[in-house]
């Protein structure tokens, strides 16, 4: 999964980390509505864009770009896809970019075009590495995981694991489900087996993507039972599978 997938993937389940990464409260973020756009012009879509709820019209609209490699054209791709934007759907409400640089290092700059809207706080630059204390929040935590080196990531992981263990339990359930996507994207060359013994994971099991990647995987094992001569339903009894999901899945791979 590539790093600015996982980052949207963060702020639609997390948006109140967008607001921590301001220095705003976490609170704002049941003002907006977290989502995606088409912009007819360009036949692409904004992938992090929040909008405020139609009863906050006095908050402006975000829009947000994450960046993990050099792009000399982001700034003036990124404006262009507001303004595009803004002429589409012709909004009521005011605007900001917010662009999330994985390090300082990889942006080229802000083109002096766009200064006097950096001035006036129109454009906002976070540098994710250079986040401080992170301690008292989750969403910040997971995000320090994601850019920390491999050899503090481990350490990363596991205080982050410990705040997640110490949440309400309604919160918790989610909030293990987005920290484990984000250990299987920060060390995707380990087995599932092997993150369960580096980090004491044993509630994870109980997530809908845990057991959504574990019918996956068990999905991709059907072509290769059938070439063993088994039947639909001995396939059905050893995956642990509905024989219907079972017919469905040999039906797609047919029709690929």
């Amino acid at each position: 999964m590539k790093t600015d997938t996982i980052f949207y993937t963060l702020l639609q389940n997390l948006p109140s980390v967008l607001f921590e990464l301001l220095e705003q409260s976490p609170a704002l973020a049941s003002h907006y509505k977290f989502s995606s756009v088409e912009i007819k012009e360009l036949a692409r879509r904004i992938d992090g864009l929040f909008l405020p709820k139609p009863e906050y019209p006095q908050d402006p609209i975000y829009f947000v770009e994450v960046q993990f490699q050099r792009d000399d054209d982001l700034y003036w791709r990124l404006i262009t896809e507001a303004f595009l934007y803004l002429n589409q759907y012709r909004p009521q409400q005011t605007w900001q970019a917010i662009v999330l640089w994985a390090k300082r290092s990889i942006d080229s700059g802000i083109p002096m075009a766009y200064q006097t809207a950096l001035a006036t706080g129109q454009i906002h630059v976070v540098y994710l590495d250079e986040l401080d204390d992170t301690s008292s929040s989750i969403g910040l935590g997971i995000i320090k995981l994601v850019v920390a080196p491999e050899d503090e990531a481990v350490q990363e992981a596991r205080s982050l694991i410990d705040r997640v263990q110490q949440a309400d339990a309604v919160n918790r359930h989610n909030l293990l489900e987005l920290v484990e996507r984000m250990l299987i994207y920060k060390f995707s060359s380990y087995t599932r087996q092997e993150l369960e013994a580096m980090f004491g994971l044993t509630e994870w099991r109980q997530t809908r993507f845990y057991q959504e990647v574990q019918q996956e995987t068990k999905l991709e094992a059907i072509p290769r039972l059938l070439e063993e001569g088994l039947s639909f339903e001995q396939i059905a009894r050893v995956l642990e599978l509905d024989i219907e999901v079972v017919r469905q899945a040999v039906q797609k791979q047919d029709e690929k």
